[in-house]
């Protein structure tokens, strides 16, 4: 039996473009010499430290600070709690007096995500995920190169998604920064 060639139903879309829809949180796209200042920004702070800590060997201590990849970043974000449900419980608890309300483990302050990957489908859910629970996405791209320098980052050869752990290391305040456009003008350099 032969096979045709049927028109893809749902069309690909730019994954930087704001297709996505109304479910989309970007902080930004970085790309050309801001990605660079960006990376190497993350790189010196990854490093600095890791010099400081040093009890763990550097894969453990790297999976201690990152979600690396897009179904580690995507079971992190699914049993992170919804921001809607996070409200809401708050508020209930404060009616009902109960302050003991298990949160979970991990949670992802940002996400680095490769917007140049190809199959594109790979990363079509992580937006409306991340913004209901309320994490910013910076998308890198590099001329279809973007995961290969978001797995220098993380010391692999390719990683598509980078999810950075809330941890309240310098790591976080670094990204803290990015993600408030404190520190706009050294990335952009």
């Amino acid at each position: 039996m032969r096979c045709r060639n049927r028109p893809n139903k749902v069309p690909t879309s730019d994954v930087g473009s704001s297709t996505f829809g109304p479910h989309q949180t970007i902080g930004s796209c970085y790309e050309g010499e801001s990605l660079a200042g960006l990376l190497d920004l993350i790189r010196r702070e990854i490093e600095s430290s890791r010099n400081f800590d040093r009890a763990l060997p550097e894969k453990v201590w790297l999976k201690q600070q990152f979600s690396i990849g897009v179904n580690d970043v995507t079971r992190v974000l699914e049993r992170m709690q919804p921001v809607s449900s996070v409200k809401c419980s708050s508020q209930e608890q404060l009616m009902n007096g109960s302050h003991n309300v298990k949160m979970p483990s991990v949670q992802l302050q940002a996400i680095l995500l490769a917007a140049d990957c190809n199959p594109r489908w790979l990363l079509k859910h992580l937006p409306s995920l991340a913004h209901s629970r309320g994490v910013p996405i910076l998308f890198v791209k590099d001329n279809k190169g973007g995961s290969l320098r978001l797995g220098e980052l993380v010391k692999l050869k390719t990683a598509i998604a980078v999810g950075i752990k809330a941890r309240g290391n310098p790591i976080n305040q670094l990204v803290e920064k990015v993600l408030s456009n404190e520190i706009q003008e050294v990335v952009n350099a």
